[in-house]
């Protein structure tokens, strides 16, 4: 009965023991004094099982049919503020496909889509200051969209060419915007973590009234630097939330083999993060969450995490093959059953927001824009030779210098064996 007492309690206030674990009543002078932690003495032996722990629960606002399921927790936002939630979703993942198709075709070298995880990136953008700091991972052009940036840059980044912000240097996904605020992408795993950790407690010591949000995976999760990056932001006490895309799968390992604790949102509490699990694929859910952490964040000089369940319908990237590790049908349930997109159509028809007409008009104008940034950014030149030495230091060392010369002078001898046709002048 003990057992069973203590269980009981122990599902009614996850993350903490049983009064049973706290021991007897005692006095100031015999209570535990340890710096470490807030704690009670104990006379039984006895370990804590994660799995007598309840799970924490998935915070959601539509259900899968786009019925919002308590008034009170309905946004309330604006018939146009949705219709540009939509679209953005729905431009995205029309982006998507024309980009993961050209790279099939040999015309990038490399892509990575964003199919099922749209809600995530857009409803979070929906919440945030414009001038807020984002430090995003790889999946996240949602976000960038959301803040206008243009088809003709994602573009031109995918192609690295002349009009590319990133001078060509960087491959393709790797977006970066300074007046968006939003830090060019890198590809090592999780360095944006402890980076935004840093750009946060700068804003709180400028006294400046912003966030900082930093997207990562599930899989990221389990580097090193998200362990620094959470520890460093609850003991500094710094602005900013983090958002945790739980997909499913870092590349090819599903989350089974990732981690046996409950998620990511679980290890919030351990770190001293508030910490909040979503329904990633209910872009109010996304939204609501976002918008509180990051008022709380500001307001507080508090950290957060959130931790977005969804699910990647695309492959890792277009070097990857997903069907060697999981099946089709798991991958047609989510697409067909289980979609942001869809959910908030059915959101919108319900309203009587949006019709059939009205998608197809969309979707043929949308695929039309996309197409025309594509053949644009397509038809346009590499960025010159020479800009592989500019933008590291403020003046050149002479080193660069002299590396910069011995190419010219190689071009000279040798151009006829490069395909400097393609290249800007």
């Amino acid at each position: 009965m003990a057992a069973l007492r203590a269980l009981r309690w122990r599902r009614r206030l996850p993350g903490l023991v049983p009064r049973r674990l706290r021991g007897t009543a005692e006095s100031p002078e015999e209570r535990p004094q340890f710096p470490g932690a807030s704690a009670a003495f104990s006379d039984h032996l006895e370990f804590i099982q994660p799995q007598v722990l309840a799970g924490i629960p998935v915070y959601r606002v539509m259900d899968r049919q786009g019925q919002v399921l308590r008034a009170s927790e309905d946004p309330q936002l604006p018939k146009e503020e949705v219709l540009k939630l939509y679209r953005t979703m729905t431009l995205l993942n029309t982006m998507d496909r024309i980009l993961y198709e050209s790279q099939r075709q040999g015309r990038i070298s490399f892509y990575m889509t964003n199919y099922g995880e749209e809600g995530t990136h857009v409803g979070s953008a929906a919440a945030l200051d414009p001038n807020d700091l984002v430090f995003g991972q790889y999946r996240e052009a949602g976000v960038l969209l959301y803040r206008g940036y243009p088809l003709e840059l994602f573009m031109a980044q995918c192609y690295g060419n002349a009009r590319d912000p990133g001078k060509g240097r960087q491959m393709p996904v790797h977006y970066g915007c300074a007046e968006r605020h939003f830090v060019t992408i890198s590809s090592p795993l999780a360095t944006q973590i402890p980076q935004a950790v840093g750009a946060a407690y700068a804003i709180k010591r400028a006294d400046a009234s912003r966030a900082v949000v930093c997207y990562f995976g599930e899989g990221a999760a389990s580097e090193g630097d998200a362990h620094a990056g959470f520890n460093f932001a609850a003991t500094l006490e710094c602005p900013i939330v983090f958002f945790c895309r739980n997909n499913g799968y870092a590349i090819s390992t599903p989350t089974a083999e990732q981690y046996r604790g409950d998620g990511i949102a679980a290890r919030g509490p351990g770190y001293g993060l508030l910490s909040i699990r979503v329904d990633g694929n209910d872009v109010f859910a996304v939204f609501n969450a976002t918008r509180e952490a990051r008022r709380r964040a500001v307001a507080e000089n508090q950290p957060f995490l959130i931790e977005a369940m969804t699910y990647r319908i695309g492959h890792h990237s277009t070097s990857d093959d997903s069907s060697a590790y999981r099946s089709v049908d798991e991958v047609n349930y989510w697409d067909k059953q289980d979609h942001p997109i869809s959910r908030l159509r059915l959101f919108l028809e319900r309203r009587a927001w949006w019709d059939e007409r009205q998608e197809r008009d969309w979707r043929k104008s949308s695929r039309k824009m996309v197409l025309e940034a594509f053949e644009q950014a397509e038809r346009e030149p590499k960025p010159p030779p020479r800009l592989l030495f500019s933008d590291v230091y403020r003046e050149m060392p002479p080193r660069l210098r002299r590396q910069r010369e011995e190419l010219e002078r190689h071009l000279e001898t040798y151009g006829e064996h490069y395909p400097l046709q393609h290249f800007q002048k």
